[in-house]
């Protein structure tokens, strides 16, 4: 498995597209926006004009995009991938969509071609420098025969079940980020009002039982405030709305994620929705008087 197509290249797919082009992959990229393909043109990636001209001859393609309706658009819809794509490639389904709509497409999908449910936990600088897993949901000799394209991309590779349980966990550990983040905003949001240095705070919060992987990647840009994305706002948004409704769906209560979607919402009125997830402390600063209302 050697020649890759990747259907939306951007921050998170240009962070793959990185990864494998490092691992001696042919890459072919396609994205609505030809520019997000520029980083990478002279790295050896293929720009395609066209969904069609990116899958011919693919073993694997992946994507990346950014909600559910350009999933659905790219897969299903007219001249998309179940068009398109070689009948002996693999599609391995990478963005944050809801288990329903997984399912939903491995069916539509399965009978000509093969698909993996297949998201990854990782901001896209933990992508570009391997530092990231991927869940896998779907057939396990499929698995098996794209191990070393996954392997190319990250650290670890989980096999978490049939198709649709690697969307459901991700949406878990997402919901687990976007805590860990809210939480974290606060608690240096409470030590700088009662007068303790930014990065005091965090030094300290580093070597104590609070120390995370969020404290590690977000804690920094929250202190510096550099929202330069990693993982977009109005994008996180998407995923909380996916979170709350599989919770309502399956019955389960999360109370805990609608706080911290509001906090977010009321962070992307304020014109940060193309900021990283880190820029929900500005709410929380404004909130407890310490910058411009």
């Amino acid at each position: 498995m050697n020649r890759i197509a990747i259907v939306g290249v951007g921050l998170l797919g240009t962070a793959v597209a990185s990864r494998l082009l490092e691992g001696g992959f042919d890459v072919t990229g396609y994205d609505t926006r030809p520019d997000q393909l520029a980083r990478l043109a002279a790295r050896g990636l293929g720009a395609a004009t066209s969904v069609k001209d990116a899958v011919a001859g693919a073993d694997a393609v992946f994507t990346i995009l950014p909600s559910p309706e350009s999933v659905d658009a790219v897969i299903v819809g007219a001249g998309g991938l179940l068009d398109t794509m070689p009948r002996s490639a693999t599609l391995i389904q990478m963005s944050t969509i809801s288990p329903t709509q997984t399912r939903r497409l491995a069916e539509a999908t399965a009978a000509p071609l093969g698909f993996l449910d297949a998201p990854m936990s990782g901001t896209s600088a933990m992508v570009e420098r391997g530092d990231c897993t991927i869940f896998v949901g779907g057939d396990p000799v499929r698995l098996e025969a794209c191990r070393s394209v996954f392997a190319a991309i990250a650290r670890r590779t989980i096999h978490v079940g049939p198709v649709g349980s690697a969307s459901l966990a991700k949406l878990a550990t997402n919901l687990l980020v976007g805590l860990n983040t809210a939480a974290l905003a606060e608690a240096l949001v409470l030590g700088e009002k009662g007068g303790l240095a930014p990065q005091a705070l965090l030094d300290i919060l580093r070597d104590s039982a609070a120390a995370s992987k969020m404290l590690e990647v977000r804690g920094p840009l929250m202190v510096d405030h550099r929202f330069e994305p990693q993982m977009k706002l109005d994008l996180f948004l998407k995923d909380f709305r996916l979170m709350l409704e599989e919770g309502q769906r399956l019955g389960v209560p999360l109370p805990l994620t609608s706080l911290t979607q509001q906090l977010c919402t009321a962070t992307v009125a304020a014109g940060r929705g193309g900021d990283d997830l880190a820029a929900l402390i500005t709410t929380l600063e404004r909130l407890a008087g310490l910058r411009p209302a």
